[in-house]
């Protein structure tokens, strides 16, 4: 039997041979917070007081919501004309501000602790490079900057994704960690928010160097976006995500694992809507769970996890039978108990 750090490195190898399903975030030890993202984001929590982050995006969390949310309207978005965007803010000093070894202390000493308990470190990489276009621009600016502004909006693409790369390297050089869930939300239920062809002009440069960076140093790159992404998963292999997390049931997910035959992990396959509701019942949430793993387990290459972007359910009481029932999956089909 394979320990849970062994089956997850056998599920994400193009020919690797797990014995079982891997279990959501089985034995991976998360860090949402990081100095780097400590010092551009700050403390957020539910209830807190709108707040402004260093590049001076607003934040609001009320506390009847399930996560932080920027506030971008006319008055309150940083950037008001792309076409001069690096007008409006510098980017957030995070060389001089997070570089102190001793600011990583704390997160390096769990670190090495996951790995001599043989799990691994995974550090939250928040807020890519789309997100933080819309979150200074808005949407809707957005979107016109990439109809009229091709060059300016490219420019603010790839500054943003040179700022990232630092902002990655100060987390891989000093943490050491063994994973990266970086997050980008890239489309909709049903689909891509912009043409895979803008996506291509946009997007996918800002990320080449990163990644890269993350690959050569041993790095597991999963990438978040609960998102509809059938249109650039080759894309995605190309930039070197192994594990695509947060893959939406309305994704063809069989027909991805035809396509990908081991080059990219799919994480995800569980329709939040059905088993995150406060009136969820377990016979909906374990049905839902057995649906996923029957359905998208042969396939390979294939993890059951909630599509959010880390572990845990908004409703508590959901996880712990979804992780229950995957076990329980892994026992029946595998002879195995995660």
């Amino acid at each position: 039997m394979l320990t849970p750090r062994e089956n997850f490195y056998e599920t994400i190898k193009k020919d690797g041979r797990p014995d079982r399903l891997v279990n959501q975030y089985e034995d991976m030890v998360f860090f949402p917070v990081t100095p780097t993202s400590f010092y551009v984001r700050g403390k957020r929590y539910p209830g807190m007081e709108p707040t402004r982050d260093k590049f001076g995006t607003i934040a609001l969390w009320p506390k009847d919501q399930a996560a932080v949310m920027p506030h971008v309207t006319d008055e309150t978005k940083v950037v008001k004309d792309i076409g001069s965007w690096q007008d409006y803010f510098d980017f957030p000093a995070i060389i001089e501000n997070t570089s102190d070894p001793a600011l990583w202390d704390e997160v390096r000493t769990g670190a090495e602790k996951a790995r001599e308990d043989g799990k691994m470190a995974m550090a939250l990489f928040p807020t890519g490079v789309f997100e933080q276009m819309h979150f200074l621009t808005g949407f809707t600016d957005l979107f016109v900057g990439m109809a009229m502004a091709e060059e300016k909006t490219l420019e603010l693409a790839l500054a943003i994704g040179e700022w990232r790369y630092e902002y990655a390297k100060l987390i891989i050089d000093n943490m050491k960690p063994d994973i990266m869930l970086s997050h980008d939300d890239w489309g909709t239920k049903n689909n891509l928010f912009m043409s895979p062809e803008m996506w291509r002009t946009f997007i996918k440069p800002a990320y080449v160097k990163t990644y890269q960076y993350m690959r050569d140093h041993g790095v597991v790159v999963i990438h978040h976006a609960d998102s509809f992404l059938e249109p650039i998963v080759e894309d995605m292999v190309e930039l070197g995500i192994q594990v695509w997390q947060g893959v939406l049931p309305s994704n063809d997910i069989p027909a991805l694992q035809k396509q990908l035959d081991g080059r990219m992990t799919l994480m995800g396959g569980l329709d939040a809507g059905i088993v995150d509701r406060a009136d969820s019942s377990e016979e909906e949430v374990r049905a839902e769970v057995r649906r996923a793993c029957s359905a998208y387990g042969p396939g390979g290459h294939f993890i059951p996890c909630i599509t959010y972007g880390g572990p845990g359910t908004i409703f508590p009481p959901a996880d712990p039978i979804i992780t229950d029932e995957i076990n329980r999956y892994n026992v029946e089909t595998y002879g195995i108990s995660s």
